[in-house]
């Protein structure tokens, strides 16, 4: 029987420091001055090409998600990571506390369904919930009224992302404009020398030295406003993702890239960071064919695991909502339909069904009433995609 395991992505800043502690494996260092196949900026649209969950046939499910998460899983500052209440004291964001990587998917949905109305009101809400001076907190705790100093590049990235799109959708220049300037304080924050670095601490006034592959969010990186060393940064960056892949016997990525030891770093593979990672690539399509047809095969077999070892072991038997819904987004960025359709099946067989209790349309753990923000957004946003 698989188990169904549930995991907000979002690397918080203790895990990512302790991480870089532990013995890690050591690879070679990518070229990354001249990648073989830059991204040409002049083809890439600014909202997705393919919108296959429009005539997916899945609105019933659809919308019985979205109340669950207006009705039970949204509150007066963002989305609850947990729907089941903590102290909210702990290392990683549990219970009612809020991420902002919950709101740039909330954002991104809002953009892809086409809410205007919603989209400002969650906006403001994540607006006020969030923002810094040097950029979007990753976590706010209502209980503890605490907001914390630390962003999380590839949040900050997905919410940029989302005014972008909202300018095109709904004819409004004044998201775009607020995505050029949120872009040019990332700029200045969260890159140096045109390396992008996981995030940078307000309080501390430090970046720290490395970059998690899945972060690289290239296409938002290319939307960003034309400068001197835009080019240089989507070179390098590109350079280093590409630099990441595994092999064609395992086409998965590697997790992260330290810039003072030149090497990429990885204990295992985590299944979640190597989609986003091939979802970001596939955005600007670089995507390896080798890993298309990798997921393709393991979606069909239903096991797509939640960790790998190089050899390409599962390390695990747990599956979870996100790494289907993920697959599903990829196959539909690619504008391969049977991908998309095939991970979209494979995700609804973890939704409760409607008329079920308290989580009826979540993706929730019947048993123990956990019900996770990663897990339920992805989902709302591959229903969209």
């Amino acid at each position: 029987m698989k188990k169904l395991a549930f995991a907000a992505v979002l690397i918080v800043l203790v895990a990512l420091l302790d991480s870089c502690r532990r013995s890690e494996s050591v690879q070679p260092v990518p070229s990354t001055s001249s990648p073989a196949n830059p991204i040409d900026v002049s083809v890439l649209s600014v909202l997705p090409e393919h919108a296959y969950g429009k005539d997916s046939g899945k609105d019933k499910e659809q919308s019985a998600l979205t109340a669950f998460i207006r009705g039970k899983l949204q509150g007066s500052h963002g989305i609850f990571t947990n729907l089941i209440e903590t102290q909210q004291e702990s290392e990683s964001a549990t219970g009612h506390e809020v991420l902002s990587e919950s709101a740039s998917l909330l954002l991104r949905y809002d953009v892809l369904s086409g809410d205007p109305q919603r989209f400002e009101q969650d906006w403001q809400t994540a607006r006020q919930t969030f923002d810094l001076d040097t950029g979007f907190s990753y976590r706010y705790s209502p209980k503890q009224d605490k907001r914390y100093p630390v962003n999380a590049a590839v949040d900050d990235l997905r919410m940029i992302r989302s005014f972008y799109e909202a300018g095109k959708r709904f004819d409004r220049e004044d998201y775009t404009r607020l995505a050029d300037d949120y872009s040019r304080r990332f700029l200045k924050y969260n890159v140096q020398d045109g390396y992008m670095v996981d995030f940078y601490n307000e309080q501390a006034g430090e970046r720290n030295s490395f970059i998690t592959l899945c972060y690289i969010d290239l296409k938002t990186l290319a939307l960003m406003p034309d400068g001197p060393d835009k080019q240089k940064l989507l070179s390098q960056m590109t350079g280093i993702v590409t630099g990441g892949y595994i092999s064609d016997d395992f086409p998965f990525y590697h997790t992260r890239y330290d810039y003072k030891k030149q090497a990429y770093l990885t204990e295992s593979v985590n299944t979640v960071e190597s989609l986003l990672t091939i979802l970001a690539l596939s955005e600007v399509h670089l995507e390896r064919p080798a890993s298309i047809a990798y997921i393709k095969e393991k979606v069909k077999a239903g096991e797509l695991y939640g960790k790998y070892s190089f050899k390409g072991q599962p390390s695990t038997d747990l599956q979870s909502t996100a790494i289907y819904a993920l697959a599903a987004m990829i196959g539909s960025t690619i504008g391969d339909r049977e991908l998309y359709e095939d991970s979209i099946n494979r995700m609804q067989a973890y939704q409760i069904p409607a008329g079920q209790g308290e989580l009826a349309g979540a993706f929730a753990d019947a048993a123990t009433g956990q019900a996770y923000s990663f897990d339920n957004l992805t989902a709302l946003l591959a229903y969209q995609y």
